[in-house]
């Protein structure tokens, strides 16, 4: 088995809706502002080449959206989604699996490739799960916006639409799944046995390093109280196994290993993934 990084850009986010209820004063020594209060954020995916099966994990904001749609978020940077699968070698038409984290438009947005219904992964499967797509197909009033139809109904009109079943074993022999509710509904998080190692891709349950401590939650988040207490047993577990995060979203580190310390479970060591490649 093999990882791959796909770098697909940056983008901005409202620094204040970024980490909830803590002050700039403090988030802001990890992640600096513009004049605007936007911090920079990362839209980081991981593929993983096993024999016949490519699987990759999330895709970024895609481009087919409005110039005033993108406007509000001023993408960055000279990645993209499909020249950084070229530079592992690899194209869209290549993709076998296309699993999503969950279903909001900076995580499943390039997995559309336009307004007309095309799929960006004409050979792949897309998985989500039953429960969280039906959160996303009737969306409460809070992430309406960030369920966009035109991201998401292609996947099942097209009869690509694949649903894991929390009730059975992973159907990926590469990695287990892991569920969590407090970002938003059954958000899932791909738990990857590598090597030595295990390696789990964060998401939206730990955005960036200033994330780490329990209170530091987004204001996205719909149910903020439950993504303390999931991230709490999560970051415990994550420090008594030495587990390796991959960050989704922060805009320098790709990997952390947490530590626990007089003040709770902290940083430990940044890196990028190809330390332990």
């Amino acid at each position: 088995m093999k990882l791959h990084v796909i770098n697909t850009g940056f983008f901005k986010l409202d620094g204040g809706a970024m980490f909830g209820v803590v002050p700039k004063s403090i988030w802001q020594r990890t992640n600096p502002t513009d004049e605007n209060n936007m911090c920079q954020w990362a839209m980081r995916c991981l593929l993983i080449e096993d024999g016949e099966q490519l699987i990759l994990i999330d895709n970024g904001i895609g481009d087919k959206q409005s110039e005033k749609f993108f406007s509000y978020y001023y993408l960055s940077g000279d990645d993209s989604l499909h020249n950084s699968l070229k530079q592992s070698g690899f194209s869209a038409d290549d993709v076998t699996d296309m699993f999503l984290t969950h279903l909001h438009f900076d995580h499943c947005g390039g997995g559309v490739k336009n307004n007309a219904g095309e799929l960006t992964f004409e050979n792949a499967n897309y998985w989500s799960n039953k429960d969280h797509w039906q959160w996303a197909i009737e969306p409460n009033p809070r992430e309406k916006a960030s369920f966009m139809k035109e991201n998401i109904l292609p996947m099942e009109e097209s009869g690509h639409l694949k649903f894991v079943d929390f009730d059975k074993p992973s159907p990926f022999s590469q990695f287990d799944v892991l569920s969590m509710d407090g970002h938003t509904d059954k958000q899932m998080l791909p738990k990857i046995k590598y090597k030595e190692h295990t390696i789990v891709f964060a998401a939206d349950l730990l955005p960036s390093i200033g994330h780490i401590p329990v209170p530091y939650v987004m204001g996205y988040d719909t149910r903020p109280l439950l993504t303390m207490i999931e991230k709490a047993d999560f970051m415990q577990e994550a420090a008594d196994n030495n587990y390796v995060l991959f960050l989704e979203h922060d805009p320098v580190n790709e990997c952390c290993t947490v530590k626990h310390t007089d003040r709770g479970v902290r940083l430990d060591q940044t890196f990028p993934l190809k330390e332990i490649l």
